[in-house]
C-alpha cells in the first residue's frame, strides 16, 4: 500500500493551493480520507474528512468556508482545495486513509486511520 500527499508550496496570503492524496494498493472507494496538518511547534490538527461512497464531508471550524475536500475514485485520489489562505494555515499537511466502506458518524482521529502520508509543506506568507 502506498499513500502520498503532494501539492504543497509557498503562496501569499489570500492565494490558493490544491493538495492531492494519491493511493495505490487499496480499493480506494472503500476508504474514508482525512487531511491533517501540523505547524512547527504545535500539535497535529485535524482539517477535513471525506467518507467513502456517499461523500460525506467534515471541516474544522478554522478552515470551513475556505477549504474543500473532494475525491476522484477512478483516479485513486483525494484533494484538498485551499482558498483564501492565511499565514496561520502554514503547516505540513498529511492525508490518512481508513477502511470504512459505508457512512461516517464522525471524522476520525489521526491514529484511527490505517495508512498515513508524510507531510507536504504549505507556507503562506503575509
Amino acid at each position: 500500500v502506498q499513500l502520498q500527499a503532494s501539492g504543497g508550496g509557498l503562496v501569499q496570503a489570500g492565494g490558493s493551493l490544491r493538495l492531492s492524496c494519491i493511493a495505490s494498493g487499496i480499493t480506494f472507494d472503500d476508504y474514508a480520507i482525512g487531511w491533517f496538518r501540523q505547524a512547527p511547534g504545535k500539535e497535529r490538527e485535524w482539517v477535513s474528512t471525506i467518507s467513502s461512497k456517499n461523500r460525506q464531508t467534515y471541516y474544522s471550524d478554522s478552515v470551513k468556508g475556505r477549504f474543500t475536500i473532494s475525491r476522484n475514485d477512478t483516479r485513486n485520489r483525494a484533494y484538498l482545495q485551499m482558498n483564501n489562505l492565511e499565514p496561520a494555515d502554514t503547516a505540513a499537511y498529511s492525508c490518512a486513509a481508513v477502511y470504512i466502506p459505508g457512512a461516517l458518524s464522525r471524522p476520525l482521529k489521526w491514529d484511527e486511520h490505517d495508512f498515513w502520508t508524510r507531510g507536504t509543506l504549505v507556507t503562506v506568507s503575509s
